[in-house]
């Protein structure tokens, strides 16, 4: 893998790069099958994925002929990192085992360990015999929808493939390491303005975050739609307030402390909920939620927009569902993409249907919704949540971060690049679109 950074670091052309012999092994970020037990008996507050996650080589698989070797410069945390770090909600070996029994190429990814990580920015180094878009050279950011396109259910929308996964999370050979192995349908551009890791931070949530907002598959956002958008600086929350900013909308934040408040604001979102200083308790015990609460905060928001919201972007899940579904103006709906608090959700049904609300399920984003999300980031309308970086070697801590609810927008992993700050090809579109724009996050979210 040296050779390979150094010939990137020295500008080497695509036919260079391609001559280089891809090692046996490459280090990688992973979990043990024989350590899902780990935690047994553990709430998940206590579970630490210091821990359960190791750093050392692992073995470089074949490449399918639609696939391309990635030299992984940088990559970043996601939740489904932490969940498959500390086994929940239930160990992940079990996807892998499962695609090892669809295919040939399936097989390769069970294994003893799972490379995890589902964000990366990186450069292609070699390309299967059936990939025509993409070469080596290629400097890239790849999205995590895995998917078989020979299956007639991906097509229409591929997020409905029967066998669509999160790659790095229900696949193997995820981004956190040196080299990575993905299908070609997963590569987009690298935004030339950007940095190695604040490239690398945005394809899973912003993708999430777009679809949820913007695709007529979601949200469907108008001009002039209310969204009320749960933990609007992390790492969803943050692309979405942007995204009704940018679309016409009036997004109204929560957040839990009054400095997210202030980054929020810093963003541009002027109407501001400190749920921790407003101190709603939205379930009076773990059995029974206080509709007076709900009734609280619907105040509040009416009180900031002088109405309800159309749109509620939603996923803490059971913690906050009851109130989502409560809050969203008549007609209105509550789009959900995850259950960070708790996946059994409880709401009043009455307040869904006698008032023709609608709960919108959402996952990630197909290629064209995440295409056109990158395009957003490499245009500069759409601004890097990152936060903090830390290096490869320093996985389990940044997971742990993220699982405590201690940082801000995303955290960033260098891979192969040695240090921050490398990889910008144009630094005059930087300049244009504003260094305090670009590291609004790095300044005042970590």
């Amino acid at each position: 893998m040296q050779e390979i950074l150094t010939a990137i670091q020295e500008g080497a052309p695509g036919e260079d790069l391609a001559a280089l012999a891809v090692p046996e092994s490459y280090r990688a970020a992973f979990v043990r099958r024989d350590e899902t037990e780990l935690f047994e008996g553990l709430d998940s507050a206590d579970k630490d994925p210091r821990k359960s996650v190791h750093v050392d080589e692992v073995a470089t698989p074949e490449l399918a002929p639609d696939e391309a070797y990635v030299a992984v410069m940088a990559s970043a945390i996601n939740f489904n990192t932490v969940w498959t770090s500390i086994f929940e909600p239930l160990p992940t070996f079990g996807f892998l085992d499962r695609l090892g029994r669809e295919s040939v190429w399936g097989e390769r990814h069970v294994r003893d360990e799972h490379i995890m990580g589902s964000d990366a920015a990186g450069v292609v180094v070699k390309v299967g015999s059936a990939v025509r878009n993409w070469k080596p050279g290629d400097r890239v950011t790849v999205h995590c929808n895995h998917v078989d396109d020979q299956d007639p259910t991906a097509h229409d929308d591929s997020m409905l493939a029967a066998n669509q996964r999160i790659w790095g999370f229900e696949t193997n050979f995820g981004s956190l390491a040196d080299l990575t192995v993905v299908k070609a349908n997963q590569l987009m551009p690298k935004p030339a303005h950007l940095t190695w890791e604040e490239a690398a931070c945005n394809a899973l949530c912003n993708s999430t975050s777009y679809r949820m907002i913007v695709s007529p598959h979601a949200g469907a956002m108008k001009q002039g739609d209310a969204v009320l958008i749960w933990g609007a600086t992390g790492g969803i929350g943050g692309y979405a307030t942007q995204y009704v900013l940018n679309g016409g909308g009036t997004p109204v934040g929560v957040v839990s402390s009054p400095e997210r408040a202030e980054l929020l604001r810093a963003m541009g979102c002027e109407h501001v909920i400190d749920r921790k200083e407003a101190g709603y308790k939205f379930w009076s015990d773990e059995h029974t939620q206080d509709e007076k609460e709900w009734r609280r905060l619907g105040k509040d928001v009416r009180g900031l927009i002088g109405r309800d919201p159309e749109i509620v972007f939603e996923h803490p899940g059971r913690s906050t569902m009851g109130a989502s579904v409560f809050v969203a103006a008549r007609g209105g709906k509550v789009v959900t993409c995850a259950a960070t608090s708790g996946y059994m959700i409880e709401y009043d049904n009455r307040h869904l249907w006698m008032k023709l609300k609608r709960i919108v399920s959402s996952h990630f984003a197909n290629y064209r919704e995440a295409w056109a999300a990158n395009r957003l980031i490499c245009e500069g309308k759409v601004q890097p949540l990152l936060s903090r970086v830390h290096p490869l070697t320093e996985t389990g801590e940044a997971a742990l971060a993220v699982h405590r609810n201690e940082v801000e927008g995303k955290v960033g992993v260098l891979c192969l690049a040695p240090e921050e700050g490398l990889g910008i090809d144009d630094p005059e579109m930087r300049e244009r679109v504003g260094e305090d724009k670009i590291t609004l996050f790095r300044r005042l979210g970590s």
